[in-house]
C-alpha cells in the first residue's frame, strides 16, 4: 500500500514563499504521476499542479507563474515551490499519486495524503 507523507505547510505573510513536499513509499509499482490539490473552507477541491515521472507538468491558471512543481524520481518525492503567496492561496493542500502517468490529465488518483495546511495572512 502506497503511503504519502506531506510536509511544509505553514503560516506565511502575503508575498512570501513556501515549499511543500510529498514523499511516496510502500508501493509495489512505480509512482508515475503526482499532484497537489487544495481545498479552502466552503470551496470544492481544485487542482494546483501535477507532474509525471517523464517531466510533463500541468499548472492551474490561478497559480501559473508563481508555483512550480517537480518530482525527484530517485527519491519518489514531489515538491511544490510557491512564490508570491496570496491570501486566496490559503487552503489545505493534498498530495495525490498514481502509477499511471496519464493521471495528471484527469482527477483520478489512487492514493491521497492527509493534507498540510497553508495559511497566508498578514
Amino acid at each position: 500500500q502506497v503511503q504519502l507523507v506531506e510536509s511544509g505547510g505553514d503560516l506565511v505573510r502575503p508575498g512570501e514563499s513556501l515549499k511543500l513536499s510529498c514523499a511516496a513509499s510502500g508501493g509495489r509499482f512505480a509512482i508515475n504521476a503526482m499532484a497537489y490539490y487544495r481545498q479552502a473552507p466552503g470551496k470544492s477541491r481544485e487542482l494546483v499542479a501535477a507532474t509525471s515521472s517523464s517531466g510533463t507538468s500541468v499548472i492551474a491558471d490561478p497559480v501559473k507563474g508563481r508555483f512550480t512543481i517537480f518530482k525527484d524520481n530517485a527519491l519518489n518525492t514531489m515538491y511544490l515551490q510557491m512564490h508570491s503567496l496570496k491570501p486566496e492561496d490559503t487552503a489545505r493542500y493534498y498530495c495525490a499519486a498514481d502509477e499511471d502517468s496519464g493521471a495528471i490529465f484527469g482527477d483520478e488518483y489512487q492514493y491521497w495524503g492527509q493534507g498540510t495546511q497553508v495559511t497566508v495572512s498578514s
